[in-house]
């Protein structure tokens, strides 16, 4: 391991922090600890990162805000690759939008509003960041990322850099290529189009609105656990399995929400999979419907 370390400290591939705990870098406030956790600022300390791991046969995980994924309680071996700061940046060229990874979805969003450029209310309340949200097509009211993807800038598990189109995306429902093809957004491009900043400003406040009302924003969630099935919800089955507020060690299906799993304190990744497994077998049993998950489970069990 030494060896391999001292190559990526010589090469200045960014920031690196050894048995980093993971829960610190989830929305879930779960997850044990990576080998090692780096932080690279721009894509060309992640291609040469890449490349070196690569060589010494150093396996690799990227993360970015930590939303929509379950970490295990023993952490992830190997290293994790967070991007940073000096991908943290937002481009508005008329209907345009520039991207980096590690900007805010939801505050993309906002500023998108500000411009007066509609296509991009949706994503108002998913915590992620661009790079996640692209990795996993995430949507919310409707639409999602595919409807306004152009294009991205992106680094394979080979350390070439390339431009995948939005038909190279294969882009489905919480689906994309990116999901079988290893590599880590750097920058994402996408179309909006010109709209009234009044109306935009309205449909976001409304769709705050109901998410105050209906979802726990103030706990620590990963947002929605399971995908819907086709023609259903997955929050009505496991309300109508009578499963709100069930709870399984320090994990509980939220009162507000029943797709939401929180955090109360203390849970661990255990709790979380031994509740979703419980979820899934209660609404077999009672509807004869699999609920598929859509949080990503990662790290050594």
């Amino acid at each position: 391991m030494e060896q391999w370390i001292a190559e990526l400290e010589a090469a200045g591939v960014g920031r690196m922090l050894r048995n980093e705990p993971l829960a610190n870098y989830t929305t879930w406030k779960i997850g044990g600890p990576a080998d090692l956790l780096l932080i690279p600022d721009n894509k060309e300390q992640l291609v040469s990162a890449i490349r070196l791991l690569n060589k010494h046969g150093v396996p690799w995980f990227s993360l970015g805000r930590g939303s929509n994924m379950l970490v295990s309680d023993k952490g992830i071996r190997g290293v994790v690759i967070k991007p940073g700061e000096g991908l943290d940046y937002a481009r508005f060229e008329d209907t345009i939008v520039h991207a980096g990874a590690s900007y805010s979805f939801v505050k993309l969003s906002v500023m998108a509003g500000k411009h007066g450029l509609t296509g991009l209310e949706f994503a108002g309340g998913i915590p992620g960041n661009v790079g996640g949200a692209v990795y996993m097509n995430a949507g919310a009211h409707g639409s999602d990322v595919s409807r306004i993807f152009r294009s991205a800038e992106i680094v394979l598990e080979t350390g070439e850099l390339v431009r995948y189109e939005r038909e190279d995306m294969q882009f489905s429902y919480r689906h994309s290529v990116l999901q079988e093809r290893k590599g880590i957004v750097v920058e994402a491009t996408f179309a909006l189009e010109h709209g009234d900043r009044k109306e935009i400003s309205a449909a976001m406040a409304a769709l705050k609105d109901r998410r105050l009302r209906t979802q726990p924003l103030k706990s620590a969630t990963c947002g929605s656990v399971f995908r819907n099935p086709p023609g259903d919800y997955a929050a009505r089955l496991i309300e109508a399995s009578d499963l709100k507020g069930v709870r399984f060690g320090g994990a509980e299906v939220s009162v507000q929400h029943a797709n939401f799993i929180v955090n109360t304190g203390q849970a661990t990744a255990e709790d979380v999979l031994a509740l979703m497994s419980h979820i899934q077998g209660t609404v077999q049993e009672r509807f004869g419907v699999k609920l598929v998950p859509e949080v990503l489970v990662v790290g050594e069990r």
